[in-house]
């Protein structure tokens, strides 16, 4: 036993820990649990926790259902949702088959074989999201438009606030579990928030994402609300996105720095770019998963809907911040495509795949869209050579489908399940009926 799970068992004697909560995620990046006593703990630890991988979302086929659930002990935290008596704690779970041996089905596993892709050619993937979300009132039904708990706006400041409280308990509760958090504020849309988290290692970051959708969902069911990371809730209103931050390090290097490079970017830095925009029609599939993710990407609000990138253009992309002097570690990237809703092991997978192979074949980056992509004519984009995102989860899918990139970093069972399980989503959604259509043609046709 090494000492990382010394610790865990020694902190759970302690800390009077009743329960202890095995987390992974399906395909789709739906949080899955299950609760071990601390008894049996030393055993999940040494051979896992058996289970049937055939009820989970792209896991196995019913003849091959018996799987494994490892706990990292480098993950292990007290949930503080619990209460004090009796406590209750999680660790993330590595998958793996019988044999023991990683399953190929894992989304952690397919983040952890592209970071390890990234570290023989000498590079630490680093990232730091900035997550948006609505507050709505609870209670509202099926049929019926969701309501924002409020009508403010863009750092607005309401006294006695009811988003402000929310952020305030949510940021404790992260902290309380070891996770940072560097800003906060009210959003541009009512009821509209956002909490960005610190950098960290791309794994620890999807760990932490998963960690922060659970919270804020726990917050808001104890403050009488609802939290929403539906990408796009209102017509009216932008969407919400999770812009990320990123960067490569050698050691304590940041490889994206190059003093006196344009933006103090480096050869490296640019060929990481060029690699998302040549491969980002590819990944939308799984940066932007759902239905719902194409009206938000095509629905104004400074969303990204062309494969551009720029220095302080917001409707790039990806975006090249502005750099801090004698701060040469923060030079960064910023991805504005991706949204919360998003399985974070598969889309930081595919987005580090897409910048590698930028390096490995010394993609050339193109010029730089200066202009607000969103207020040129079609023509004009046309003769800058700027092409568009998918419009659609059909589009994005059947783009995903031609790609060698994205089948070898899912590896052959994720990436086949995952496309007939969209185009299952969109064949549903097509097959619906919509209220837009009931208004529009029933009375005249």
């Amino acid at each position: 036993m090494d000492r990382q799970q010394e610790f865990v068992l020694r902190a759970i004697e302690e800390r009077d820990i009743r329960f202890v909560r095995l987390w992974f995620t399906d395909v789709l990046g739906t949080l899955k649990s299950v609760a071990v006593a601390p008894a049996e703990l030393e055993g999940a630890f040494a051979e896992g926790i058996g289970f049937d991988g055939s009820a989970i979302e792209g896991f196995a086929r019913v003849y091959e259902s018996d799987m494994l659930a490892k706990p990292d002990p480098a993950t292990f935290q007290v949930l503080p949702w619990r209460g004090a008596s009796p406590g209750t704690a999680r660790m993330f779970c590595d998958i793996a088959l019988p044999d023991g041996t990683p399953s190929m089905a894992d989304p952690r596993y397919v983040l952890k074989r592209a970071l390890d892709k990234a570290a023989r050619l000498g590079f630490t993937f680093y990232t730091h999201p900035e997550i948006e979300f609505y507050l709505l009132k609870k209670g509202f039904k099926s049929g019926r438009s969701p309501k924002p708990i409020d009508n403010a706006g863009y750092f607005d400041h309401v006294p006695q606030g009811s988003s402000q409280d929310f952020r305030r308990a949510a940021i404790t509760m992260l902290e309380t579990m070891g996770i940072s958090v560097e800003f906060s504020h009210h959003e541009g849309a009512p009821g509209q928030n956002e909490i960005d988290l610190r950098y960290a290692d791309a794994l620890t970051t999807a760990d932490n994402i998963m960690t922060f959708r659970t919270v804020v969902k726990e917050v808001a069911l104890e403050q009488g609300v609802y939290a929403t990371f539906m990408p796009k809730v209102f017509a009216e209103h932008p969407g919400s996105g999770m812009h990320t931050h990123m960067s490569l390090f050698e050691g304590d290097t940041n490889v994206f720095y190059e003093a006196g490079g344009p933006y103090q970017l480096s050869v490296v830095g640019r060929q990481f770019i060029a690699g998302l925009l040549r491969h980002g029609d590819e990944i939308t599939a799984v940066t932007n998963q759902w239905v719902n993710s194409y009206k938000r990407i095509w629905g104004g609000g400074e969303a990204p809907a062309y494969l551009t990138w720029g220095h302080n253009n917001r409707s790039a992309m990806v975006r090249v911040p502005m750099y801090k002097p004698n701060k040469g570690n923060s030079t960064r990237i910023e991805v504005r495509t991706l949204d919360a809703a998003c399985n974070p092991y598969l889309a930081f997978a595919v987005i580090l795949a897409a910048g590698l192979k930028g390096i490995e074949e010394g993609y050339e980056l193109p010029p730089e869209t200066e202009d607000d992509v969103w207020s040129l004519t079609s023509e004009e984009r046309r003769a800058l050579g700027i092409r568009p995102l998918p419009t659609s989860l059909h589009q994005a899918v059947t783009r995903m489908e031609e790609s060698d990139l994205v089948a070898e970093t899912l590896g052959e069972h994720v990436f086949e399940f995952f496309l007939r399980n969209k185009h299952a989503e969109w064949d549903d959604y097509r097959n619906q009926v919509t209220a837009f259509e009931l208004e529009r043609y029933l009375p005249r046709l």
